[in-house]
């Protein structure tokens, strides 16, 4: 059966889709990702679209679901490299991501978890102490 890999990565755990997305592996990947972030106590889900074509309704679903689940076990998610193709596809059938944040690549989406992770424990951008 085909799998997504998940990697730990620090605080956070990356998906990296190179894969056609179809409904099965969706929710293989729903399942694996959440059990995943309760193992490795993870803080950050970065999920990597560079690869995807298109994005159907179901798999903008589970994107949404994911990023839910995530946040009840107590981490944000991120998703990076979006085509156009795809933003244009989910604006078009009117889908909304709500607690999914977004970043053009890998290392702004990786910036964006640390300093929201720094805010958390009240940390200025530099992992210091803020005053």
């Amino acid at each position: 059966m085909e799998r997504i890999p998940i990697l730990k990565l620090s605080d956070f755990l990356l998906v990296t889709i190179q894969v056609d997305m179809h409904d099965r592996l969706a929710l293989t990947l729903q399942e694996e990702l959440t059990a995943k972030i309760v193992t490795t106590k993870a803080r950050g889900v970065l999920i990597d679209i560079s690869a995807m074509e298109m994005v159907d309704s179901f798999i903008g679903r589970i994107i949404g679901n994911i990023a839910a689940m995530s946040r009840i076990l107590d981490a944000e998610t991120v998703l990076v490299g979006m085509q156009p193709s795809v933003a244009i596809t989910i604006v078009e059938l009117g889908m909304t991501l709500p607690g999914v944040r977004t970043a053009l690549n890998v290392d702004k989406g990786l910036k964006l978890l640390r300093d929201s992770l720094g805010k958390d424990r009240g940390e200025d951008a530099y992992g210091g102490l803020e005053a």
